[in-house]
């Protein structure tokens, strides 16, 4: 993943949506923000729907970073967009999960993961954070540009549908039902939850 610095920049100086909450901490770039998010402490937030729960609650995950920042450049008419990934989560990436792929019979479990987007560079504020993963999410099955704070419900569709048209085609998942790749996300899920 590349740096937020290879973002263009531009002042802060809307007074509506999250603009207004940057402003109101004394952050006045794009890249100050994209700093102030990146040193916030990864976690999972109440209402990942709620735009403004990161600002609330001091912390944020990749999907309510990389939604206020992905909107915050929407403000200042930047191209930056927010993308979702799926990876392949494997014991390297997070520890626990042999456990899961050996209970599904599975190479790798699909999960999903937020970054920046612009251009042919990718930026990801939850690098370096505790986050439950022991190195960065660097390679992807499937990548997608989103609208920035995409529900957890539209998200969720578009993993299915993402799983259909493509993961599931791929020659080591060959006869996998996607209700057992569903089960062994659920538990991805647990997973790193419980190592943040």
């Amino acid at each position: 993943m590349d740096n937020y610095n290879v973002f263009p920049d531009a002042a802060i100086v809307s007074s509506d949506g999250v603009s207004e909450q940057f402003s109101a901490l004394g952050v006045d770039t794009f890249h100050h923000a994209c700093r102030y998010v990146h040193d916030l402490p990864y976690g999972y937030n109440s209402d990942r729907d709620d735009l403004f729960v990161l600002f609330e609650e001091k912390m944020g995950s990749c999907t309510t970073k990389h939604a206020v920042i992905a909107t915050l450049a929407g403000e200042l008419n930047l191209p930056v967009e927010k993308n979702i990934g799926i990876y392949a989560m494997t014991e390297a990436m997070v520890t626990g999960t042999d456990a899961i792929l050996a209970r599904y019979g599975l190479p790798y479990v699909p999960m999903i993961h937020c970054f920046l987007g612009y251009g042919q560079y990718r930026v990801d504020l939850t690098d370096g954070n505790a986050n439950g993963k022991n190195r960065s999410v660097t390679n992807f099955l499937y990548v997608e540009p989103v609208i920035p704070n995409i529900s957890a419900r539209d998200e969720y569709l578009k993993y299915r549908q993402a799983l259909k048209e493509h993961i599931l085609k791929r020659t080591e998942l060959a006869g996998v039902e996607m209700k057992t790749i569903l089960h062994a996300r659920e538990e991805g899920i647990a997973l790193l939850k419980s190592h943040v």
